[in-house]
């Protein structure tokens, strides 16, 4: 069977680094372009998966846009194709290249959370369980028949960062999955119930901003779920001054009533009024213009 896997976050390395191991070594590594770094934009970072294939002697094609090497993939007749966080649509001629297949590994049980964000939806909206979806690639996103699924339960204080790692450690079960699935049948797949899709749309910086409108509960949620990308934070006044705050998980949940969007030390903790009478428990935080502190060094300020 020849493969192609198209991938460039670093939630794809457990799936590339098990196919080579398992003799399915991929024909060719698709990633995106090196990324720029720094203010000066002059040195670029390569994604780790593509240091993992080079050390593998896997060939590398890093276009600007995808379809501008689709005749190059169907010249090397490939069976299936294989994407996960790439970071690009795929195009009809790409989609066409493959022999057999071409399937997408997803981080969220679909038709749930279709979009880039789907690991932040399910921690933010306080679902029990997500999991890795394999599904044919469309023309619509993430809306393609779903050939397997891996459920796992989201644990009560992770972070986004946690448990994106520990998606990234199924997947290779469910791609071998898949590949046996396809290997009988290449069009294999259940389609999508149309009636239960959400989406959840790529997030920007200041989705982070902290809607201290919100119950505590929920701000704890939205913490964990934007940790460490695009990280929270808030504005509150201290001495009389606006300053802007960055929070870090962990935090806790209280109904201990404090003053909406004030800081309260009780009980050794740092409370932060939150709505419906509830305020948040912190453990760390970064002021403006300071480097991450205890919670407690915080306080010690304020007195």
């Amino acid at each position: 069977m020849t493969l192609a896997f198209i991938a460039t976050g670093d939630i794809a390395l457990p799936t590339f680094r098990h196919l080579i191991a398992t003799g399915r070594k991929p024909a060719v590594l698709i990633t995106q372009p090196d990324k720029p770094i720094g203010r000066s934009q002059s040195t670029a970072v390569p994604p780790a998966i593509k240091i993992l294939a080079i050390s593998h002697n896997i060939p590398v094609w890093q276009p600007e846009k995808i379809s501008e090497i689709a005749d190059d993939l169907a010249d090397l007749h490939l069976d299936i194709a294989i994407v996960m966080a790439y970071g690009q649509i795929i195009g009809k001629a790409v989609r066409k290249a493959p022999k057999k297949a071409i399937i997408n590994l997803h981080a969220s049980l679909l038709p749930k959370y279709r979009g880039a964000s789907c690991i932040q939806s399910a921690i933010l909206n306080g679902d029990s369980e997500t999991g890795i979806t394999v599904m044919h690639v469309i023309r619509e996103l993430d809306a393609g028949d779903i050939i397997c699924s891996k459920t796992i339960p989201i644990l009560p204080h992770e972070t986004a960062g946690e448990l994106h790692d520990r998606l990234a450690d199924i997947s290779p079960a469910a791609i071998d999955e898949a590949l046996e699935i396809l290997s009988i049948n290449p069009k294999s797949g259940t389609p999508q119930d149309s009636t239960l899709v959400s989406h959840a749309p790529k997030l920007l910086r200041d989705h982070g901003h902290l809607d201290l409108n919100q119950p505590a509960e929920f701000i704890e949620r939205t913490i964990r779920a934007y940790h460490p990308w695009p990280g929270t934070f808030t504005t509150i006044p201290i001495k009389g001054k606006t300053k802007r705050i960055k929070i870090f998980p962990p935090t806790q949940a209280t109904n201990i009533p404090i003053p909406h969007s004030q800081l309260s030390f009780q009980n050794n903790q740092l409370l932060l009024g939150c709505a419906n009478n509830t305020s948040l428990s912190l453990t760390q935080l970064q002021p403006e213009g300071s480097k991450i502190m205890p919670a407690q060094a915080f306080a010690n300020q304020l007195r």
